[in-house]
């Protein structure tokens, strides 16, 4: 977390303030789970895609069983920044969600706080690997499953169980299309970054 003047000077306001607290995060998951579209869906600036079009050699490769609309995927990194509050700043960096780029997903998330792993509740084993990945990096991090209309729903106790999440991992439901609910998610990330940082000494 980091704290840094703007030098923006053309009043279109892409950099932050001198007292805005900055935060890294990592928006993470399978494939398919949608964390493109969350990205787009919460950043205020124009975001960065590196989406290209899937093959067929891709799609030998990548499960797109119950995704039949899914033609396009990420290769390199989403970005998108999301100011809270007027003082803290997020900045989103999704990545690849195959295994295949993992070696990828390290380098992303060199610098990051955290990370919020998307879930699909149609593909729920998908996630572990993301999961493992998570905690080796030694990221804290929440759970947002993203509602699809055809996925099952399930109560949080219930999917807690299954995905074997700790009683402080913080978990919510979502539609990441829509913005009330995936800002929720991030906040709850956040907030859940910062409860575990150092608190500074106190001088007396």
């Amino acid at each position: 977390m980091d704290s840094a003047p703007s030098t923006d000077r053309t009043g279109i306001g892409y950099l932050p303030h001198a007292d805005q607290t900055l935060m890294k995060l990592v928006v993470t998951g399978p494939f398919g789970v949608g964390k493109t579209t969350l990205i787009r869906t919460l950043s205020e600036i124009p975001t960065l895609h590196t989406e290209e079009a899937m093959t067929q050699s891709s799609t030998r490769l990548d499960d797109t069983a119950g995704l039949p609309d899914k033609t396009t995927t990420t290769v390199a990194v989403d970005f998108g920044r999301l100011t809270v509050l007027d003082d803290l700043v997020l900045y989103m960096f999704g990545t690849p969600g195959q295994e295949r780029f993992f070696p990828l997903w390290e380098d992303i998330a060199r610098g990051a706080l955290g990370a919020l792993v998307l879930v699909d509740t149609r593909r729920l084993g998908d996630s572990f690997a993301v999961m493992d990945m998570v905690e080796e990096q030694g990221l804290p991090y929440a759970v947002a499953v993203n509602r699809f209309p055809d996925a099952p729903a399930h109560p949080d106790e219930v999917l807690r169980k299954h995905l074997d999440l700790h009683p402080d991992t913080p978990l919510l439901q979502c539609d990441a299309r829509e913005r009330r609910g995936s800002i929720d998610a991030l906040i709850a990330l956040a907030e859940h970054v910062l409860s575990r940082l150092p608190q500074p000494q106190d001088p007396s």
